[in-house]
């Protein structure tokens, strides 16, 4: 009832707050990014994590989702690579909307993550004694690098605009990140004259 509270009072608070689309243009460069992260074991009770992922086109948030994963993951590589595995599968369908909408983005898509050992295990095709017990379907991810449809970058744990979805912040970082997410204040804009170049 606390936590229910506490979101209703930031949504009280917050009324002004928004997401803008920016129109296509030289400017703005047409691409599909994806952010995702996992906090390891962040439930007490069931020893699950919680999983989060943003997909932006042209710097806007178009998808995005934060649930509890339904494995028990055995270290933070693996928890990252059972998120990172469901981004790709997002990924994927975001790329047949796009293609549907005749909208251009560029290729391959880039996925942002904060785990440079579920990189490499995403590249290597040898499964090591650390990552013999992970489902198969898992290594859908796999299989969709070693095609080049899908990049994963490393992206630094502070830059990583997910933690909103899966972990308790302090105020500033929150600020940051809801910034980075692509939300702004409507006052902020209509102080800079910024909605007019938005749809």
């Amino acid at each position: 009832m606390a936590a229910t509270k506490h979101i209703l009072r930031y949504l009280k608070g917050n009324t002004d707050w928004g997401m803008f689309f920016l129109k296509a243009d030289e400017q703005n460069e047409v691409v599909l990014e994806a952010f995702f992260d996992s906090d390891w074991c962040g439930d007490k009770v069931e020893r699950m994590s919680t999983y989060g992922y943003l997909f932006r086109y042209l710097d806007a948030p178009i998808s995005w989702c934060s649930k509890k994963q339904k494995v028990v993951a055995l270290s933070s590589c693996e928890a990252e690579y059972v998120v990172a595995s469901k981004a790709a599968c997002q990924s994927l369908w975001l790329e047949v909307v796009l293609e549907e909408l005749k909208l251009d983005y560029r290729t391959p898509v880039q996925l942002n993550i904060d785990n440079n050992s579920a990189i490499n295990l995403s590249k290597n095709p040898t499964l090591h004694e650390r990552s013999k017990h992970i489902d198969m379907k898992l290594h859908f991810l796999r299989d969709q690098v070693s095609s080049g449809k899908l990049t994963l970058l490393y992206c630094h744990t502070e830059e990583q605009t997910t933690d909103v979805f899966t972990k308790p912040l302090k105020q500033a970082t929150f600020d940051k990140l809801r910034k980075q997410i692509g939300m702004s204040s409507l006052e902020f804009l209509d102080r800079r004259g910024g909605v007019d170049s938005c749809n």
